[in-house]
Parts: C-alpha cells; structure tokens; sequence
C-alpha cells in the first residue's frame, strides 16, 4: 500500500503537475462566477514559475543533501561486503533497443567496479528491482550484468537483489540477501543526495553500513548556485524534493531511523 500510495502523493506534488493543475484550474475558473479565484490561480502559477527559474532552488536544497555525508576519502582496510543500489539502468529502454541504456548515475557502477577490484574477497551486492508500478516484471538487476563485466567484474561474484521498488526495500531485500554478521564491514554505494535516505533505511533494517557517496551534482556552496532557467530549474528542484518528501514520509511511516540521518547514526 505504501509503494503506490507514494507514488500518487509524488504525482501530486511534482513541482511541474502542481503548476499544471494551478493553471488549468485558473483558466477554468476565469469563465465562471468564481474568476476572481482563477485570475489568482494563474497569477499564483506564473509567480511559483518566475521564481523557479530565477532562483537555483532546486541546488539549494541538494546541497543540504550531498553534504551530509563526507565524501569517503580513507576507505577501511577490510570490507567484508559492498552494495550498491540501482536507479542507474532503465530496463524498459534496454530491453526494447537490445543496449544498455543508463542514466547520469553511472558513477554508482564505475565505483562499485573499482571498490570490487580493491577488495577483491568482499561480497558484492547489486540491489534494484522495478520501480514502475505498471511494469514490475522487467527488473533492473536482470539488465545491468553485462554492464558491471564489462566494468571488469566476473560473471557470478555478484549477487542481484530483484524484489526491490523503493529505498526502504533496497535495504531490507538485500540485508536478506547479503546475511551481515555482527563486527562486518560493508560500504553502502548510491548518489551523494540519495545517501541520507539509504542510510536510514539500512539502519532502520538493522545494517550499520558505511556510506560510500558518489555522482554528485553540486560543488557543496550555496553561494555559488547561478540561476539556470525555468525547464533546469524545474527539474532539479523535481529530484531534490523528491528527496525531502521521502525523508518525511519515510519518518512519519518508520522507514527510517531518522528525519535527516547523520554520519555516526
């Protein structure tokens, strides 16, 4: 109930339907007894999209995000495993042009690649399943093996987590897949953004995994954010509430073991 329950309340609240519906409400209103209200609407809609093209609001609050947690300079001298979380293959794309069709987050594979290559005896984890409530049976962890061997790992020392929709299953699937045992060691892999939510989803499932950020979108200072237009700027502020509301929901619902989870739990 949760998955799709999510997924109507972000419909909802994507920053560029809500400014649809404002408008097509106001122009609707403007031919009734109520055109007071739709001249409002309208003014209301215009004003949200000036505003979202003149400010970077969508870079701000990423910021807050991809510095939660510091860029992992040391790694620890033993790993006993390493999981990374999908959202980086689109499965329907791939499957349909018989390539592999992957998205800017990239950088999640190639760091999994390497961190695989430095420890050579961790168990390997590749967590992604399908998000698309009316797609669920082409999963992204069928698609992105011939990916990661052409990254340089062997066929067969990863282990693909399917099951997964959300970040709150990524962790819970996975810990099921993985078995971490007491004093183990094991580096949690996604975007620098997304790492706040992952990680209080692994703690809430028991796993007290190191956050291992990557594909970072911003250079970490608020005061340099230039304005980047109406359509750049709907679509980062899109991606970082996206983020902010799933914290929130996250919380309220028991997903995670904190509103904004900090390094050190």
């Amino acid at each position: 109930m949760f998955f799709y329950a999510s997924k109507i309340a972000w419909f909802l609240a994507k920053p560029g339907n809500l400014l649809l519906i404002l408008l097509v409400l106001g122009a609707a209103l403007l031919w009734t007894r109520w055109r007071r209200t739709g001249r409002w609407l309208c003014a209301g809609a215009v004003t949200l999209g000036m505003v979202m093209a003149v400010l970077p609001l969508g870079q701000w609050l990423r910021v807050s995000l991809e510095n939660r947690f510091p860029l992992l300079t040391t790694t620890p001298e033993r790993v006993d495993g390493i999981v990374v979380l999908g959202g980086v293959l689109n499965q329907f794309i791939t499957k349909a042009r018989g390539r592999a069709a992957i998205g800017g987050a990239v950088e999640r594979l190639t760091a999994f690649a390497e961190l695989a290559g430095r420890y050579p005896d961790a168990k390997l984890v590749f967590s992604g399943g399908s998000g698309d409530p009316f797609r669920r049976e082409l999963k992204e962890s069928h698609y992105v093996g011939p990916v990661l061997e052409r990254l340089g790992l062997e066929a067969g020392r990863v282990i693909y987590e399917d099951r997964s929709r959300n970040t709150a299953e990524n962790a819970e699937f996975s810990r099921d897949i993985a078995r971490p045992q007491p004093g183990e060691t094991w580096l949690l892999i996604t975007s620098a953004f997304h790492m706040p939510r992952a990680v209080g989803s692994f703690r809430r499932a028991g796993w007290n995994v190191v956050p291992y950020p990557v594909d970072y979108t911003t250079d970490g200072d608020y005061q340099t954010m230039p304005p980047g237009g109406f359509s750049a700027g709907l679509i980062s502020l899109e991606s970082a509430l996206h983020e902010w509301i799933g914290l929130a929901l996250y919380r309220l619902t028991g997903k995670t073991d904190a509103l904004f989870p900090a390094p050190g739990g």
